[in-house]
């Protein structure tokens, strides 16, 4: 099963939020998701930006793919993901 770290909408019209979920890629992208690792919301001033860093660098570690959305999410927040040299 591929994995993938990506946003999912939630929210009304014109009143969205994002949760940065763990997904299988196969899936919707308001679908099914194995597990909720932070929370987005553009609309506060500044916007907020929740991560959990640990369990998304789990999943990285396991063969997860971050998408280019979390990861700039991520470059925003100053964090980055720990990668393990084994080889």
């Amino acid at each position: 099963m591929a994995v993938s770290i990506r946003l999912t909408r939630g929210g009304s019209k014109k009143k969205a939020f994002f949760r940065v979920v763990v997904a299988d890629s196969r899936s919707k992208r308001d679908g099914r998701f194995l597990e909720i690792v932070g929370h987005f919301n553009p609309k506060t001033r500044p916007e907020s930006i929740s991560l959990d860093m640990d369990r998304i660098n789990e999943w990285t570690k396991k063969g997860g793919q971050l998408t280019p959305a979390v990861k700039k999410l991520m470059k925003e927040k100053g964090q980055d993901i720990e990668r393990s040299d084994t080889k």
